[in-house]
Protein backbone atom coordinates (compact mmCIF):
# COMPACT_ATOMS: atom_id res chain seq x y z
CA UNK A 1 0.00 0.00 0.00
CA UNK A 2 1.69 3.18 -1.15
CA UNK A 3 0.41 6.73 -1.28
CA UNK A 4 2.67 8.83 -3.46
CA UNK A 5 2.57 10.34 -6.93
CA UNK A 6 4.66 12.18 -9.48
CA UNK A 7 3.27 15.53 -8.38
CA UNK A 8 4.81 14.85 -4.95
CA UNK A 9 1.79 16.11 -3.05
CA UNK A 10 0.71 14.64 0.28
CA UNK A 11 -2.08 12.10 -0.09
CA UNK A 12 -4.08 10.18 2.47
CA UNK A 13 -3.96 6.49 3.29
CA UNK A 14 -6.91 4.26 4.01
CA UNK A 15 -6.67 2.58 7.36
CA UNK A 16 -5.04 -0.85 7.07
CA UNK A 17 -7.34 -3.75 7.92
CA UNK A 18 -4.81 -4.75 10.59
CA UNK A 19 -2.40 -1.92 11.49
CA UNK A 20 -0.38 -4.06 13.89
CA UNK A 21 3.21 -4.37 12.69
CA UNK A 22 2.79 -1.87 9.85
CA UNK A 23 5.13 1.09 9.52
CA UNK A 24 4.16 4.38 7.93
CA UNK A 25 6.99 6.44 6.50
CA UNK A 26 6.14 10.15 6.19
CA UNK A 27 8.68 11.31 3.65
CA UNK A 28 9.90 14.29 1.74
CA UNK A 29 8.62 13.90 -1.80
CA UNK A 30 12.21 14.11 -3.04
CA UNK A 31 12.82 10.68 -1.44
CA UNK A 32 9.71 8.93 -2.76
CA UNK A 33 11.35 7.03 -5.59
CA UNK A 34 14.29 5.95 -3.45
CA UNK A 35 12.08 4.68 -0.62
CA UNK A 36 9.84 2.78 -3.03
CA UNK A 37 12.89 1.23 -4.70
CA UNK A 38 14.36 0.15 -1.38
CA UNK A 39 11.03 -1.23 -0.18
CA UNK A 40 10.52 -3.26 -3.34
CA UNK A 41 14.13 -4.48 -3.60
CA UNK A 42 14.13 -5.71 -0.01
CA UNK A 43 10.57 -6.99 0.23
CA UNK A 44 9.66 -4.60 3.04
CA UNK A 45 5.95 -5.11 2.48
CA UNK A 46 5.08 -3.88 5.97
CA UNK A 47 6.12 -0.34 5.01
CA UNK A 48 3.55 2.18 3.74
CA UNK A 49 4.54 5.56 2.36
CA UNK A 50 2.96 8.99 2.25
CA UNK A 51 4.82 12.03 0.93
CA UNK A 52 4.78 15.73 1.59
CA UNK A 53 5.55 18.07 -1.32
CA UNK A 54 9.23 18.16 -2.23
CA UNK A 55 8.95 21.90 -2.77
CA UNK A 56 8.64 22.39 0.99
CA UNK A 57 12.44 22.54 0.85
CA UNK A 58 12.03 25.97 -0.67
CA UNK A 59 10.13 26.94 2.52
CA UNK A 60 11.82 25.05 5.37
CA UNK A 61 9.90 27.04 7.98
CA UNK A 62 6.78 25.10 6.89
CA UNK A 63 8.22 21.59 7.15
CA UNK A 64 7.73 21.06 10.89
CA UNK A 65 4.05 22.02 10.90
CA UNK A 66 3.36 19.85 7.84
CA UNK A 67 5.04 16.85 9.42
CA UNK A 68 3.16 17.38 12.69
CA UNK A 69 -0.14 17.47 10.79
CA UNK A 70 0.74 14.29 8.88
CA UNK A 71 1.64 12.45 12.09
CA UNK A 72 -1.64 13.50 13.70
CA UNK A 73 -3.58 12.42 10.62
CA UNK A 74 -2.13 8.91 10.57
CA UNK A 75 -1.50 8.29 14.26
CA UNK A 76 -4.37 5.83 14.60
CA UNK A 77 -3.79 3.91 11.37
CA UNK A 78 -0.27 2.57 11.92
CA UNK A 79 1.55 0.90 14.76
CA UNK A 80 4.74 2.85 14.01
CA UNK A 81 5.47 6.12 12.22
CA UNK A 82 8.87 7.15 10.88
CA UNK A 83 9.72 10.59 9.47
CA UNK A 84 11.97 10.46 6.41
CA UNK A 85 13.38 13.96 6.77
CA UNK A 86 16.68 15.15 8.14
CA UNK A 87 16.83 18.60 9.76
CA UNK A 88 16.45 20.16 6.29
CA UNK A 89 16.84 23.76 7.39
CA UNK A 90 14.37 23.65 10.29
CA UNK A 91 17.02 24.64 12.83
CA UNK A 92 16.28 21.72 15.14
CA UNK A 93 12.54 22.41 15.24
CA UNK A 94 11.65 19.22 13.37
CA UNK A 95 13.71 17.06 15.74
CA UNK A 96 12.07 18.74 18.74
CA UNK A 97 8.62 18.11 17.26
CA UNK A 98 9.39 14.46 16.53
CA UNK A 99 10.70 13.96 20.06
CA UNK A 100 7.53 15.52 21.45
CA UNK A 101 5.36 13.32 19.22
CA UNK A 102 7.35 10.18 20.00
CA UNK A 103 8.35 9.44 16.39
CA UNK A 104 11.78 8.79 14.93
CA UNK A 105 13.44 10.65 12.05
CA UNK A 106 16.61 10.40 10.01
CA UNK A 107 19.72 11.81 11.65
CA UNK A 108 21.73 14.45 9.85
CA UNK A 109 21.47 18.01 8.59
CA UNK A 110 20.11 17.19 5.10
CA UNK A 111 19.81 14.47 2.48
CA UNK A 112 23.26 15.20 1.01
CA UNK A 113 24.69 14.16 4.36
CA UNK A 114 22.77 10.94 4.86
CA UNK A 115 23.18 9.86 1.23
CA UNK A 116 26.94 10.35 1.60
CA UNK A 117 26.76 8.77 5.04
CA UNK A 118 26.54 11.15 7.99
CA UNK A 119 29.89 10.10 9.45
CA UNK A 120 31.75 10.53 6.17
CA UNK A 121 29.98 13.80 5.35
CA UNK A 122 30.97 15.24 8.72
CA UNK A 123 34.60 14.40 7.95
CA UNK A 124 34.70 15.92 4.46
CA UNK A 125 32.24 18.82 4.71
CA UNK A 126 34.80 21.41 5.85
CA UNK A 127 36.91 20.64 2.79
CA UNK A 128 33.87 20.93 0.51
CA UNK A 129 32.52 24.27 1.62
CA UNK A 130 32.62 25.46 -2.03
CA UNK A 131 30.77 22.36 -3.30
CA UNK A 132 27.21 22.30 -4.62
CA UNK A 133 25.41 18.96 -4.38
CA UNK A 134 22.80 17.26 -6.50
CA UNK A 135 20.98 13.96 -5.94
CA UNK A 136 19.15 11.83 -8.50
CA UNK A 137 15.96 13.72 -7.73
CA UNK A 138 17.56 17.14 -8.12
CA UNK A 139 19.21 16.17 -11.39
CA UNK A 140 15.82 15.13 -12.75
CA UNK A 141 14.17 18.28 -11.38
CA UNK A 142 17.06 20.70 -11.93
CA UNK A 143 15.04 23.32 -13.77
CA UNK A 144 12.06 23.15 -11.38
CA UNK A 145 14.08 23.27 -8.15
CA UNK A 146 17.21 25.24 -9.07
CA UNK A 147 16.94 27.23 -12.27
CA UNK A 148 13.39 28.60 -12.09
CA UNK A 149 13.16 29.38 -8.34
CA UNK A 150 16.44 31.29 -8.57
CA UNK A 151 15.28 33.15 -11.66
CA UNK A 152 18.20 31.90 -13.74
CA UNK A 153 15.90 31.10 -16.64
CA UNK A 154 15.00 34.79 -16.85
CA UNK A 155 18.24 36.38 -15.67
CA UNK A 156 21.20 34.08 -16.32
CA UNK A 157 23.60 36.77 -15.11
CA UNK A 158 22.44 35.93 -11.56
CA UNK A 159 24.52 32.78 -11.82
CA UNK A 160 27.60 34.69 -10.68
CA UNK A 161 25.74 36.04 -7.65
CA UNK A 162 24.40 32.65 -6.55
CA UNK A 163 27.27 30.38 -7.57
CA UNK A 164 30.29 32.66 -7.89
CA UNK A 165 31.84 31.25 -4.70
CA UNK A 166 31.25 27.61 -5.63
CA UNK A 167 33.96 25.63 -7.39
CA UNK A 168 32.57 22.14 -7.89
CA UNK A 169 29.26 20.32 -8.38
CA UNK A 170 29.13 16.86 -6.80
CA UNK A 171 26.47 14.51 -8.13
CA UNK A 172 25.60 12.02 -5.40
CA UNK A 173 24.23 9.22 -7.54
CA UNK A 174 21.73 6.91 -5.89
CA UNK A 175 21.54 4.78 -9.05
CA UNK A 176 24.07 3.93 -11.73
CA UNK A 177 22.31 5.65 -14.62
CA UNK A 178 24.51 6.96 -17.48
CA UNK A 179 21.72 9.24 -18.73
CA UNK A 180 21.39 10.90 -15.31
CA UNK A 181 25.16 11.25 -15.10
CA UNK A 182 25.25 13.10 -18.40
CA UNK A 183 22.40 15.32 -17.29
CA UNK A 184 24.24 16.06 -14.04
CA UNK A 185 27.36 16.94 -16.02
CA UNK A 186 25.26 19.33 -18.11
CA UNK A 187 23.96 20.91 -14.88
CA UNK A 188 27.54 21.53 -13.76
CA UNK A 189 28.39 23.06 -17.13
CA UNK A 190 25.34 25.30 -16.92
CA UNK A 191 26.47 26.60 -13.53
CA UNK A 192 30.10 26.92 -14.63
CA UNK A 193 31.33 24.40 -12.04
CA UNK A 194 33.74 21.49 -12.13
CA UNK A 195 31.97 18.12 -12.08
CA UNK A 196 32.37 15.08 -9.82
CA UNK A 197 30.15 12.00 -9.61
CA UNK A 198 29.96 9.81 -6.51
CA UNK A 199 27.95 6.62 -6.51
CA UNK A 200 26.71 6.93 -2.94
CA UNK A 201 23.72 4.63 -3.32
CA UNK A 202 21.11 5.19 -0.64
CA UNK A 203 23.58 5.76 2.20
CA UNK A 204 22.13 5.95 5.70
CA UNK A 205 18.58 6.01 4.31
CA UNK A 206 18.82 2.30 3.54
CA UNK A 207 20.18 1.52 7.01
CA UNK A 208 17.43 3.35 8.88
CA UNK A 209 14.68 1.80 6.78
CA UNK A 210 16.19 -1.64 7.32
CA UNK A 211 16.00 -1.05 11.07
CA UNK A 212 12.24 -0.49 10.76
Amino acid sequence: MIASDDTLRESGLPAPSDPRGRVLVIACGALAREIIDLRDQNGWHHIDLTCLPAKLHLYPDRITAEVEAAVAKHRDTHAHIFVAYADCGTGGLLKAACDRLGVEMIAGPHCYSFFEGNDRFARISEDEITTFYLTDFLVRQFDAFIIKPMGLDRRPELRDIYFGNYEKLVYQAQTDDPALTEKARACADRLGLAFERRLTGYGDLEDVLADL
